[in-house]
């Protein structure tokens, strides 16, 4: 997944619709009951539980049954996990080609579609058993991966290993895990030949980390393999494990926009042994500085508001009281700070602006005639980028240095429902494994490739089957990723139950 997660009351992610957004807003806010936008505060449910109730399709299935696809599960996840997809350069179709050796064998109808050199998609298809189909359900996931320094982990970043309880590996959070609990629930389905009432996709793509074009390419060359679609999972979802129990289950229903922008410097050249003042590299650190001076203004989403007032009672009286009218305590500049300093409060209830890459000469003693700088921004739902935009460059303030937009489409910010059948299947297996968990819609921070798949009217949401703690869930694009290996082996029975329950004739 492109987004981070952030911090222990909120770590969140990006979606899509052909919708107006505002009105859409205030409607999910309006119309659809217990829809919040997840920070992560509240009171944490009993630990997840083996062995559901009766009632759930996988208590149907005998315990041999179930050990096996335990077993194949840590087995089939160390073998991806070894399989290196760093994306650049992506080499993805070595990842299909591994998804289809277990489809083939497994008797599940596949395709593998190479639309450029070492780079490709993978769809597979359990078609439905019933005379009269339901639209289909497609599982979404990609199978790039971002860039790891080995020096800086415990284990090589490819070796998946198993150690101290845990299975590592670039992937294992990010998103080779989910795509491995899908690829098991989808043989679970075909083994335990499970009566289908709608056709279930497996969609695996290519370069989701970079520029998307695995999921460009098939909307765009393969869509009538989607079949009108009514529903998709994707990652962005996340179950904070603390304390051994499972605080809450938070389905993505949308994400903030991405807007990035190119900051480039300009000035006179020289030898580095002369400074000068006035020089490229000078001139983009004096307008960084104003940049990140600079605080977007704060806003106030209706939904974080009904957020906020939900969770007010888990609070300390004094944050209560600004959670019970957010209105008001944005305008407090002590609170103002407090946001600052909390991440997962800070993106709520602001655009915002990170700094991540920066360039210049490539020799010490040279001073080069641009300096340049890109900057991560992130708008909330229904904001302004042309304004954004002029406001940076004001604050900036400098003939000398240009702030443009790095790309030149600005996707507007999408969402999906929560009153349909697989938002009611994820509720329902949820309380049998979590019993006392809330299930909270949110709003994520970064990007999914759910944008581009709700304008063509399918109902797209962030679910995992899988709980992290705060520690585990950092290691996501970071250093030593890794996943309990108890979540592995669960991960699967959890996502067979959710499909269970939707495609379930």
């Amino acid at each position: 997944m492109e987004a981070t997660r952030l911090g222990a009351t909120g770590r969140i992610a990006e979606h899509r619709s052909a919708r107006k957004l505002i009105s859409g807003l205030m409607a999910l806010c309006t119309v659809t009951v217990g829809v919040t936008i997840l920070v992560g505060t509240g009171k944490a449910s009993a630990a997840p539980t083996e062995q559901p109730e009766s009632g759930m399709a996988s208590s149907r299935i005998s315990a041999d049954h179930m050990q096996q696809y335990s077993d194949l599960a840590v087995t089939w996840l160390r073998e991806y996990l070894k399989i290196d997809t760093t994306n650049p350069p992506g080499n993805e179709l070595k990842a299909a080609a591994f998804f289809k050796k277990i489809l083939d064998k497994e008797g599940i109808e596949n395709h593998v579609f190479e639309y450029s050199p070492g780079r490709a998609d993978l769809w597979a298809r359990l078609p439905h058993t019933t005379t009269d189909a339901k639209r289909p359900i497609i599982l979404l996931n990609h199978m790039d991966v971002v860039t790891s320094d080995a020096t800086h982990w415990q284990v090589p970043p490819f070796s998946g290993e198993i150690k101290g309880g845990y299975l590592w590996g670039r992937g294992a959070q990010d998103m080779k895990d989910e795509g491995l609990a899908q690829l098991v629930a989808m043989v679970m389905l075909k083994r335990e030949q499970v009566s289908l009432d709608r056709d279930v996709i497996f969609l695996a793509v290519s370069d989701e980390e970079v520029e998307n074009t695995g999921t460009d390419w098939f909307i765009a060359n393969k869509r009538d393999l989607l079949e009108n679609a009514e529903f998709l999972i994707n990652e962005g979802g996340e179950n904070l494990l603390q304390e051994g129990a499972v605080k809450y289950i938070g389905v993505d229903v949308g994400e903030k926009t991405t807007y990035w922008l190119h900051v480039v410097a300009h000035g006179r050249p020289g030898h580095g042994s002369r400074p000068n003042p006035d020089s490229a590299p000078n001139r983009l650190v004096r307008a960084l500085d104003r940049i990140l001076i600079y605080r977007t203004p704060l806003r106030v989403l209706p939904v974080v508001n009904e957020f906020l007032v939900d969770m007010a009672p888990y609070e300390s009286p004094e944050r209560a009281r600004e959670y019970r009218d957010i209105y008001k305590a944005i305008e407090d500049r002590r609170f103002q700070r407090e946001v600052e300093r909390d991440e997962s409060l800070n993106f709520l209830l602001r655009d915002t602006i990170s700094l991540t890459m920066m360039g210049g000469s490539g020799q010490t003693n040279v001073i080069p005639p641009e300096a340049w700088a890109n900057l991560d921004v992130r708008i909330l739902p229904g904001g302004d980028p042309k304004a954004l935009l002029q406001a940076v460059r004001n604050a900036v303030d400098d003939p000398n240095v240009t702030v443009e937009p790095l790309e030149p489409e600005f996707r507007v910010a999408n969402y999906s429902p929560t009153d349909n059948a697989l938002f009611a299947a994820i509720r329902q297996v949820s309380a049998k494994y979590f019993p006392g968990t809330p299930v909270v819609p949110h709003i994520t921070s970064g990007y999914t490739e759910n944008q581009r798949y709700r304008p063509l009217g399918i109902n797209a949401y962030g679910f995992s089957p899988y709980s992290a703690t705060e520690e585990e869930g950092a290691t996501e694009h970071g250093n030593d990723e890794r996943i309990r290996i108890d979540e592995v082996r669960r991960g699967p029975r959890i996502m067979f139950d959710v499909l269970a329950a939707v495609v379930g004739e």
